[in-house]
């Protein structure tokens, strides 16, 4: 039902984004009280669309975008129409970051956000790249965590997040840790209740807030895709990651050259996944 949001035949953008934060507005109002009061950001997937595409959507509004690939990000990110038209445009980067790519993906024009790091080896990485650029603010970035337990899912096991996100604060001094990061798996019943999932990684705020006294409105939690992101605001997301109910289905034909289709992924499960952003 949730799909009705979506870019129909002859629909334009503007109409699937105002229909997608409307969905968004009422998802809020349905949150119960006691949660923080964080208006969600949308991040726009844009992974396989077009530099106009990205256009057309910042001129109706929208100013965050996700990409799922370092060497597509970094194309359409030094797209010159991009740079012209999109002055204040905010990217961030969604997808399985290794250590190998982290120099390119620091060299992305107007890079906001890093919502995928996985160890304490790559946001070590990711400091020293950073401090390297010179920048004057701290790079943001998110710990992901696998909560599903699923092998075709990356992130931290639980049980190493404090410890983690404890290691960024001390030791990581050109990084700011904004939030947690979550995909969870695919296709949860809600009739069978609230998604494990999400009820893992907000339990796992609570639990990096007490222990490292952080206020827990200055932890985000980043969960929900198209297909399940107002149940993702109803329990306290405060970042969604939505593409193909914006953008439209996805064209992987022009994919980078070193990034995986879908159908070359481990599971049916982790296809799906990848491809409902």
């Amino acid at each position: 039902m949730w799909g009705r949001a979506g870019m129909a035949a002859g629909e334009g953008l503007g109409r699937a984004l105002r229909a997608v934060t409307e969905q968004m507005q009422q998802a809020v109002a349905r949150r119960p009280q006691g949660l923080p009061a964080v208006q969600p950001r949308l991040v726009a997937v844009s992974k396989t669309k077009p530099a106009d595409m990205v256009i057309e959507a910042y001129d109706q509004g929208q100013r965050s975008f996700g990409e799922n690939y370092v060497q597509e990000l970094l194309e359409k990110a030094s797209d010159s129409k991009i740079l012209s038209s999109c002055p204040e445009i905010k990217w961030h980067f969604i997808g399985h970051l290794q250590r190998n790519n982290v120099n390119k993906l620091i060299a992305v024009p107007n890079l906001f956000m890093v919502e995928t790091v996985d160890s304490v080896k790559l946001a070590d990485k990711v400091n020293s790249s950073w401090q390297k650029k010179g920048a004057s603010q701290r790079l943001k970035i998110m710990v992901q965590v696998k909560t599903s337990g699923e092998d075709s899912k990356h992130g931290l096991p639980p049980g190493e997040i404090v410890a983690t996100v404890e290691h960024i604060i001390k030791e990581c001094p050109s990084l700011e840790f904004v939030g947690l990061m979550t995909i969870g798996s695919f296709g949860h019943d809600l009739s069978k209740g609230p998604n494990p999932d999400f009820q893992a990684l907000i339990s796992l705020r609570q639990d990096v807030c007490e222990k490292l006294n952080i206020p827990i409105e200055k932890v985000e939690l980043s969960m929900g895709m198209s297909t399940d992101y107002q149940h993702a605001i109803e329990v306290g997301s405060t970042n969604v990651r939505i593409g193909s109910i914006i953008f439209g289905e996805r064209d992987y034909s022009n994919k980078p050259a070193n990034a995986k289709a879908p159908s070359d992924a481990k599971s049916k499960v982790e296809t799906l996944a990848v491809q409902e952003h």
